[in-house]
């Protein structure tokens, strides 16, 4: 299959571009080598042997070059993290929904009928939950107030208890809590409306807290493993928010490729429409556990818990990949501490 990977020479993408390529697909990128993820002035030519285009999604004839004779589109494209503040808001809209509308439109005029999307599980907003009293229920956002004296757990809308924490499916309600959930939210509902009007298949893969070689360092755009190993080198203790024991699912990006290529092997049996997958190792592991875990793989110092935190952050996320597991065919693969062992020592994005 002829398949264009957007964002192809990204962290994540560059991991797809192998994992497609060696699965035999005939794989093209186009990356605009946004500075969030790259190196300034970097001038990218190939990735694993795969040439790069460079040019931005945004621009209409950029993106119907790139997708002449196109049997499908991975579209890993996208600017990611938490950002620096409500600044960055137009940046996010515009390299993450226009670039993905634009991409469509030209994806309906040139008929290129097979999409994976790389989503996240940021739209989630708070994981699932549930009140002794009152069942399952769904936390309103974390109070200032609430944080600034460290109380970090969601409390039960009806009666304040505190809440058990549990995993979230992919039929949760979608209730996103930063910009960058706002438009990653945005990305799917846009996909979804193309797929109808199009007759197209779509897959939406929803990763969760995603780690590995090649992740961009210590910048506010950087995931929380990169931002506490770049720590670790300068020989400083990791600083972890909050109490520490906010609930994640960390995957390797090996297992978040090889569920890019799960997916593009289910297209041809599907209807048309958006189906959308957890990615994640099914292994949820607090944020000081990751940071302990890592800081003992590079002999550094002790991880430091600080009380501070972010207001667009949320408390537990944990995933269900059951869905993934049974329409896919994926499972991940790389256990936790393995994967943060060679994390220690992996190259990583300048």
């Amino acid at each position: 299959m002829r398949v264009l990977i957007t964002g192809g020479a990204g962290f994540i993408g560059s991991h797809v571009t192998r994992a497609l390529a060696a699965a035999g697909h005939d794989v093209s990128v186009l990356d605009c080598l946004h500075p969030a993820a790259h190196q300034p002035g970097s001038d990218v030519r190939e990735v694993h042997g795969v040439p790069v285009r460079r040019g931005d999604l945004r621009d209409r004839d950029t993106v119907e070059s790139a997708l002449a004779g196109v049997d499908a589109v991975v579209h890993q494209a996208a600017m990611v993290g938490m950002g620096v503040d409500l600044a960055d808001l137009p940046a996010y809209v515009g390299n993450n929904d226009l670039a993905t509308a634009v991409l469509l439109a030209g994806m309906a005029r040139l008929r290129v009928p097979r999409l994976v999307l790389a989503g996240s599980m940021v739209v989630y907003g708070e994981g699932a939950y549930a009140c002794a009293d009152h069942g399952p229920v769904r936390p309103a956002p974390r109070e200032l107030a609430d944080l600034a004296v460290g109380q970090f757990e969601p409390r039960c809308p009806h009666c304040a208890s505190l809440l058990d924490p549990g995993t979230v499916d992919e039929d949760a309600r979608l209730d996103p809590r930063s910009v960058y959930a706002a438009t990653k939210l945005a990305q799917e509902h846009l996909t979804a409306a193309w797929a109808r009007e199009s007759g197209s298949a779509a897959v939406a893969l929803r990763y969760h807290n995603v780690y590995g070689p090649g992740m961009p360092r210590d910048t506010p755009y950087s995931g929380v493993a990169a931002i506490f190993r770049s720590a670790l080198e300068r020989g400083e203790a990791p600083q972890v928010y909050e109490d520490g024991r906010q609930r994640r699912d960390f995957v390797h990006v090996t297992d978040v490729a090889a569920a890019n290529v799960a997916a593009l092997a289910s297209l041809d049996a599907r209807p048309p429409g958006l189906r959308a997958y957890n990615v994640a190792s099914g292994e949820p592991r607090t944020v000081a556990d990751m940071a302990a875990t890592l800081a003992a793989a590079m002999d550094g110092l002790a991880p430091v818990v600080t009380g501070a935190f972010r207001a667009g952050d949320v408390r537990h996320v944990v995933a269900c990949p059951r869905r993934a597991r049974d329409e896919l065919g994926f499972t991940a693969q790389v256990p936790f501490a393995a994967g943060l062992a060679e994390f220690a020592t992996a190259p990583l994005r300048a």
